[in-house]
């Protein structure tokens, strides 16, 4: 089989342009000084002036350059070589000074030699990677002494479910890749996108054993009843930056967040 990180570069790489168009990203809003990050990252977080950051798998940049306006050092780091173009170009653009490094997560020991006050990552990123307990390296190879990791995830249990909530069609545990095409994208359903995904369901015991495994000691671990993002089917609107699923309303656990300290 053509490698997992091909197939998915070739996917994330044909998303680019409808995201940064779309309405869901709104980059003219960010543009004019609209912070994309959500208020249970940013409560987590706190205070990150003067701060070295980290951010894995980072798009095309957004979050990144919010922590940027916010004082950060920001390190933002992607395979989509066409996200990490975009990403320098909102760089130059708002005249911020955080830098963007292309590679996939495994690989970033080739790119930088450096540790961060704090690394991070968010919504989506861990069902891309194929070996957590390499990812928990990586983390705990970048993270200063003392250093701290926020990770904030969809919850597993969501990637259970098939796309229209109806059922149970998926294992909660990691027994094997998960092969599929997509036709359009979560911030844009009628993109004229058809690519091949390999994604990789991880319970919460294997995200937080990877980091244990690898010296990391977990300090705080949430879990969340609405997603921020309105990126799934079925979602209803419940308030501001936060979405239920219609009939599930109240019943599923749609996010959390894990806080883990070196």
């Amino acid at each position: 089989m053509e490698s997992y990180i091909n197939i998915n570069r070739q996917l994330w790489n044909a998303r680019v342009a409808s995201h940064t168009e779309s309405a869901f990203y709104d980059v003219p809003a960010f543009k004019a000084g609209k912070s994309s990050l959500m208020p249970i990252e940013l409560a987590q977080i706190g205070e990150v002036k003067g701060k070295k950051i980290l951010h894995l798998q980072c798009h095309f940049g957004m979050d990144s350059l919010s922590l940027a306006r916010m004082g950060a050092q920001v390190t933002g780091v992607d395979f989509s070589e066409k996200a990490i173009d975009m990403a320098r170009g909102l760089n130059d653009d708002l005249q911020l000074d955080a830098r963007f490094v292309c590679c996939n997560v495994y690989d970033l020991p080739q790119h930088l030699d450096e540790q961060f006050d704090l690394i991070f990552s968010s919504y989506g990123v861990v069902g891309w990677l194929d070996d957590l307990t390499a990812w928990g390296q990586i983390i705990t190879r970048f993270l200063k002494p003392g250093g701290v990791f926020h990770l904030i995830e969809f919850h597993p249990v969501v990637w259970m479910l098939d796309d229209d909530f109806q059922k149970i069609t998926y294992s909660y545990f990691n027994v094997e890749p998960i092969m599929e095409e997509e036709s359009g994208t979560y911030a844009d359903r009628t993109a004229p996108i058809k690519e091949k995904s390999v994604s990789f369901n991880h319970s919460l015991s294997e995200v937080m054993n990877a980091l244990m495994v690898n010296g990391l000691s977990i300090v705080g671990f949430d879990e969340y009843d609405y997603s921020p993002y309105p990126c799934f089917n079925r979602v209803v609107n419940i308030g501001e930056n936060q979405y239920h699923i219609e009939g599930m309303e109240g019943k599923l656990p749609m996010v959390y967040s894990l806080k883990a300290e070196k």
